[in-house]
């Protein structure tokens, strides 16, 4: 589990250019910085390292730094947390509906790397191999069609192995704590109260979820 310790050692060391290229860095200067001892500077890398936040090559006179794909969603992460609380001036609109079952596909187009590269990019994670459907209230129309003045971004389609993968569009939002993202392809209609979901983790699995269940869906506009 990454604690507020390790986090705030993997920030310092993203403002040091880590997330770019590697950063020479000494114990004794990180822990100064950060105000550890030498010692704990050292335990914190350590745990960064095993936890596959970072990379890092020793050497006599300090260590090549690197912050890892795995670090900087760990960043990005916390970023979305201080956004929710701080950043966010727009209007927030709430989607209410209940969770349903969906045919399967949602992990396999998922699991496409030129997808997936695309959602980091956009959402700022790779999202889970799957996505949870969720069919809106009927009070909840209406705000559905708000959604359509929404900044929308674009997922470019693609072809591989003779088959076109067409683009999909998608839209960041929240549900609960956890950030996410509406998702729309391109060439299916999809019926207004149906709503897509993906997400950096299995939400069914997260908040324990059944068909039936209500979910709220979070859209700054």
């Amino acid at each position: 589990m990454v604690t507020p310790e390790d986090l705030e050692c993997l920030k310092r060391i993203a403002l040091m250019g880590g997330l770019n290229t590697p950063v020479f860095l000494k114990t004794i200067s990180l822990g100064s910085e950060l105000g550890f001892s030498p010692q704990t500077a050292s335990r914190r890398l350590r745990s960064l390292e095993q936890q596959h936040l970072i990379s890092r090559v020793l050497g006599t006179e300090g260590q090549q730094v690197t912050i890892s794909p795995e670090g900087e969603d760990a960043l990005r992460k916390e970023y979305c947390d201080y956004y929710r609380l701080f950043g966010r001036k727009e209007k927030t609109l709430l989607l209410n509906g209940t969770v349903q079952s969906g045919l399967g596909e949602g992990a396999y187009y998922m699991s496409l790397r030129p997808y997936t590269k695309q959602f980091q990019e956009i959402l700022g994670f790779a999202p889970f191999p799957g996505t949870l459907n969720i069919r809106l209230l009927p009070s909840a129309a209406l705000q559905r069609k708000r959604l359509s003045s929404a900044d929308w971004k674009i997922v470019q389609g693609f072809e591989s192995e003779g088959r076109t993968f067409g683009d999909v569009r998608c839209l960041p939002c929240f549900i609960r704590d956890v950030p996410c993202g509406i998702i729309i392809p391109g060439r299916t209609h999809y019926p207004e109260e149906l709503i897509e979901i993906v997400a950096p983790e299995g939400l069914r699995k997260r908040f324990s979820l059944q068909d039936g269940d209500e979910v709220a869906i979070e859209v700054t506009l």
